[in-house]
């Protein structure tokens, strides 16, 4: 394994924009949920003559689908991630909306389906707006605690933002918005950092996470964590997840 120092420099240097993990492979592994999104939303954008995915990042899963419908469109808040998202899918006439909270730049009743992967933080009463009647949202949240076991670590305990995200609280929202919730599936997925690389570079894309996040802020912790890897002790999280299937009534 490389230096500390060596790691924690190309770590610092990375890109971080974007919604794609590529470059932790060989680094981190994560369990994937077991009802595979994106060949989901592929499978369901194949089916539909209109849809809007919601905090869509860099466009990543959107554009891991063959066919879109005629009319696609994008949301995102992070002006980097837009611009990718816009490179990514603009030349296959996806139109991609910048927001920053507010309202959802589309017209009532415009679309058939509303997707997301990982929300930052679903707006029911926009999502019922612009569904079409008998439209549906099928979507991918991050659950309670998820990865906490790392942010913890760094911030100590964290009870009540542990309860945050849960999935019958989220479900109970989109019915008080006038959703019919169809289903609500969950998952608990293992994930492994192997270097401490990789838990600076995740850090660093995942703000939220970590929010006063710094190599030099947190340089002991940093370097527990890797004297701990280099003694072959993995450094283990959990993320969590549930995926939310509603739709408008007719």
């Amino acid at each position: 394994m490389r230096t500390y120092e060596e790691l924690i420099t190309e770590a610092v240097n990375a890109d971080v924009t974007g919604w794609g993990f590529d470059w932790l492979t060989g680094r981190a592994t994560e369990e994937r949920p077991p009802w595979g999104y994106a060949r989901m939303l592929a499978r369901l954008l194949g089916e539909v003559g209109s849809a809007v995915d919601i905090d869509t990042g860099g466009g990543e899963v959107v554009a891991e689908a063959p066919k879109l419908p005629p009319h696609m469109a994008v949301t995102e808040s992070w002006p980097p991630n837009a611009e990718r998202a816009r490179a990514r899918l603009g030349p296959r006439g996806v139109e991609v909306f910048d927001t920053a909270g507010g309202p959802l730049p589309l017209p009532d009743r415009s679309f058939e389906l509303v997707t997301s992967r990982h929300p930052v933080r679903p707006d029911w009463d926009e999502i019922h707006r612009v569904l079409t009647p008998g439209g549906r949202y099928v979507a991918q949240h991050v659950g309670p605690g998820s990865a906490f076991e790392l942010i913890e670590f760094f911030l100590g305990p964290l009870p009540e933002a542990r309860q945050q995200r849960h999935p019958d609280d989220e479900a109970q929202a989109a019915r008080w918005a006038g959703l019919v919730v169809d289903s609500v599936r969950t998952a608990r997925c293992r994930m492994e950092f192997h270097d401490v690389g990789a838990i600076v570079w995740i850090l660093r894309k995942c703000v939220w996470w970590v929010p006063d996040f710094s190599v030099t802020r947190y340089s002991d912790k940093l370097r527990e964590l890797d004297s701990g890897l280099r003694e072959g002790t993995p450094c283990i999280a959990h993320s969590t997840r549930h995926l939310i299937e509603a739709h408008r009534p007719a």
